[in-house]
């Protein structure tokens, strides 16, 4: 029996229209690719779009099916049949699913001889309580903050490695969350922001263990791309990210170790803040790696990036709650260093766009002084930073692990099998080897800030495959881990556009400060991007 007999309005559908329709909807449940690629029309102007946002172009709507899987079983309960002109027809469905609630299906078909294929659809999904790959327990709000304050009407979501009173912290791992106790007392960092009068929207995903930048989480899935339907969010800090990017929270509460903040950050074209190392307390707070964890938030702007910064971190000895300008002593110079080595280690694509955005900068009435510098071989931070880290992961997690070997996806365990072989001769040597790398960093920001791509490239594919993934995971580490080794605030920006397969992605620019610069630091990011959109594009107007 098809899945349209008997289907109201189906009657009024040309049967060559209704064969290929229902073909489609067998398709759709089956996971058929090839049927669903043939079924579009192979055009680059070939439209897509759903909740997660707009594919343009069969290729990057071929790599969409690709992340997708099957839909949830359903039936077609009714269909609208519309003859746009002849040959061009539009087609508007309504589906119920077996397992509850109703989706719109509306789509433009168009024959090619006796063939008929969609040119345009869209997507409207049925209604869901909340995302479970994004978050893991959620309310309206979860928790009330103070009912007025400078961050009152913020709704924040809370990565699940900070303690939340009465909940436990479960750490991306449904097994560790079994075996936790509730916590009975907030966080600081998760008090600081209710006392502003900041709620809790929910406590979202995190990696495992936060060991991880992909974003993926073998237990829970992977939460959407909020900027880039098909990508990767970037984690670990995937959950308070996504949730973001996609308008359920104001601000997320997360955490940075080597790049937890800033990869999802600039995958999802969000405002990304590390802190100084030590600056916002991390009591009540997973560790990973205590050398390097910092607390971190992610907004989708500059001014409400600037309102948590101001509010959290005025108290706590961070320099300047003045202007970045010139009205106060403590303000980060106008001058901006890129490393060599960064530049030398991005995607083409991605130095194309920043050199465009240098040449921009520069060609700005106010526009600072910019210059190359070198700050050494990359590898030269990353792998004595790994060592140190996984010493320490080793350390935290590595008892729970030996009393539950089973209980970790398979990427994380193979990162904890590589760290729990660190002998101590090995840290020691590592540790020596950090030393000089930050004290050189220190040097080079005493008097100016670095400024670079804040990863290489634009979000990866959820197709690729792990090697894939891991070779990506190396190359962003490079570029994230001098900070880190350094303890340095670090502010990712969305200032770029890059072209990937799935079209148009964001791609963060860094901007590094020394230590306690951190509310400056988000003044210095919000006037470069008040530059870049002042910038004329070609034509005349601006960019």
């Amino acid at each position: 029996m098809s899945v349209t007999d008997g289907v109201p309005g189906s009657g009024s559908v040309p049967p060559a229209l209704l064969a290929a329709f229902t073909a489609y909807e067998a398709a759709l449940a089956a996971d058929d690719l090839d049927h669903l690629d043939d079924a579009f029309a192979p055009a680059a102007d070939t439209l897509r779009g759903d909740a997660a946002g707009l594919l343009v172009g069969h290729d990057a709507i071929s790599a969409f099916r690709s992340t997708r899987g099957g839909v949830p079983p359903r039936v077609i309960e009714r269909i609208e049949h519309r003859e746009l002109a002849p040959g061009v027809a539009l087609l508007v469905s309504v589906s119920r699913y077996a397992s509850g609630g109703t989706g719109l299906q509306t789509q433009v078909w168009q024959r090619d001889g006796e063939t008929w294929r969609i040119t345009a659809a869209h997507v409207t999904p049925r209604a869901q309580a909340f995302d479970r790959s994004v978050w893991r327990t959620v309310g309206d709000p979860l928790y009330q903050g103070a009912w007025d304050g400078p961050l009152a009407g913020l709704t924040v979501a809370v990565k699940d490695v900070f303690a939340v009173q009465g909940y436990r912290i479960g750490a991306g791992n449904p097994t560790f969350l079994q075996t936790a106790r509730p916590e009975r007392s907030m966080a600081p960092a998760v008090s600081d922001l209710l006392r502003g009068g900041a709620s809790l929207r929910g406590i979202a995903r995190t990696d495992e263990f936060a060991y991880s930048i992909a974003g993926d989480n073998a237990h829970y899935g992977t939460p959407p791309n909020g900027a880039l339907p098909g990508a990767l969010p970037g984690g670990s800090s995937s959950g308070p990210a996504s949730a973001v990017a996609t308008g359920q929270a104001e601000v997320g509460l997360a955490t940075d170790t080597a790049g937890s903040v800033r990869v999802p950050a600039s995958y999802q074209g969000l405002w990304g803040l590390r802190t100084t190392h030590g600056l916002v307390p991390r009591q009540g707070m997973l560790p990973l790696a205590q050398s390097f964890d910092t607390v971190g938030w992610l907004t989708r702007d500059g001014d409400t990036l600037q309102r948590v910064a101001d509010w959290c971190l005025s108290y706590d000895g961070s320099e300047s709650t003045e202007s970045v300008y010139g009205e106060s002593g403590h303000d980060l110079p106008w001058h901006l260093l890129v490393p060599t080595e960064v530049l030398d280690d991005v995607e083409p694509a991605t130095r194309a766009a920043f050199e465009a955005f240098l040449a921009a900068l520069a060609a700005h009435p106010e526009a600072p002084a910019v210059e190359q510098v070198p700050i050494g071989p990359l590898d030269d931070y990353l792998a004595p930073f790994r060592t140190v880290q996984g010493a320490e992961a080793w350390r935290n997690d590595g008892p729970w692990l030996r009393e539950h070997p089973d209980a970790v996806g398979a990427a994380v365990a193979d990162r904890f099998r590589a760290a729990a072989q660190v002998t101590a001769d090995d840290e020691s040597a590592a540790r020596e080897a950090l030393g000089p790398l930050a004290g050189r960093l220190e040097r080079l920001t005493d008097d100016a800030v670095l400024l670079l791509p804040t990863v290489p490239g634009p979000a990866p594919m959820r197709t690729r495959d792990a090697a894939a993934v891991d070779a990506v995971r190396a190359a962003t580490l490079r570029m994230t881990t001098p900070a880190a080794v350094a303890g340095l605030p670090a502010l990712s920006v969305p200032l770029l556009t890059v072209p990937s397969l799935l079209g148009a992605a964001p791609v963060g620019v860094c901007v590094v400060s020394r230590r306690g610069t951190d509310i400056a630091l988000v003044r210095l990011g919000r006037r470069l991007a008040r530059l870049a959109a002042d910038v004329p594009a070609p034509g005349g107007s601006p960019a």
